[in-house]
C-alpha cells in the first residue's frame, strides 16, 4: 500500500505541520515530515509565499487488519487461523477456528460486530479507507442461501394469499440480499420499513406496493 500523506501550507513550516497533524489526528512521532517550501515574508507583505510541508503517516506493522483481528479474537479466548485476499480494493478475511460458532454468534451478529470494530480501528487515522469483510466457516454464503430460499418461499405465499409479509428486523446487508433475490419476480415487490434496528423488509404484491407508495 502506498504511503498516506497530506500537504499543508502555513505561515511557517511549524504552523503547516501543526495543521497537518491536527487533520491526521496524529502526533509528531507518528509521521515523517518533508518541508517542500520554507516560505518567505516578502517585502512589506508583497510577494509573500506560504510555507508548505508534506506529512506522511508511518506504517505501523502491528496495526494491519490481520494482526488487529487476531488480537480481537484472542481477547475472546479463542484461537484462530486467518486467510486474507484483496478483491477490487476490498479486503476479505476468512477465519478458521474450532470455535467458529462463538465468532459467528446468533445469525452472524457477533461476526458482524467484530467486523464493525475492526473497520473502525483500522480506518481510525487512515487517509485511504479500507473496507474489510469477514467470514468464518463459510457462514456468509450459507446465510445468503438461507435468506434467498426464504425470500422465494415467502414471495410465493404472498402471491397465493395476496397479503403482504413483514420480515423480522435485519441488518442492511441482509435486507439487500432479500431485495436482490426478488428483484426479477414480477409478482411481488419489496421495500424496507422502519428505522434503525427495527428496519425490516416487506414483501407485498405489485398492487399493494403501488397503494403503499402512491401519494
Amino acid at each position: 500500500m502506498a504511503p498516506q500523506y497530506i500537504e499543508k501550507e502555513g505561515r511557517t513550516p511549524e504552523e503547516a505541520l501543526e495543521l497537518a497533524l491536527r487533520e491526521l489526528g496524529a502526533t509528531r512521532d507518528q509521521v515523517i515530515v518533508k518541508v517542500l517550501s520554507e516560505g518567505s515574508k516578502g517585502i512589506l507583505g508583497l510577494g509573500a509565499k506560504p510555507a508548505k510541508v508534506r506529512v506522511t503517516l508511518k506504517e505501523d506493522p502491528y496495526s494491519t487488519p490481520e494482526i488487529v483481528l487476531k488480537r480481537l479474537i484472542n481477547l475472546m479466548g479463542v484461537e484462530c487461523q486467518l486467510e486474507s485476499e484483496t478483491v477490487e480494493g476490498v479486503i476479505h478475511i476468512n477465519i478458521s477456528s474450532p470455535d467458529a460458532g462463538l465468532i459467528i454468534g446468533r445469525r452472524g451478529e457477533t461476526l458482524q460486530a467484530i467486523q464493525f470494530i475492526l473497520n473502525n480501528i483500522v480506518n481510525r487515522r487512515a487517509l485511504v479507507k479500507k473496507r474489510i469483510i469477514l467470514d468464518a466457516g463459510g457462514f456468509r454464503e450459507k446465510r445468503r442461501r438461507v435468506l434467498e430460499d426464504m425470500a422465494h418461499r415467502l414471495a410465493e405465499r404472498v402471491k397465493m394469499t395476496g397479503r403482504e409479509i413483514v420480515l423480522e428486523p435485519m441488518p442492511a446487508h441482509e435486507r439487500r440480499i432479500i431485495h436482490l433475490a426478488l428483484q426479477d419476480d414480477e409478482g411481488v415487490r419489496t421495500y424496507s420499513r422502519g428505522e434503525g434496528d427495527s428496519r425490516c423488509v416487506v414483501i407485498t404484491t405489485r398492487e399493494g406496493y403501488e397503494r403503499e407508495h402512491t401519494f
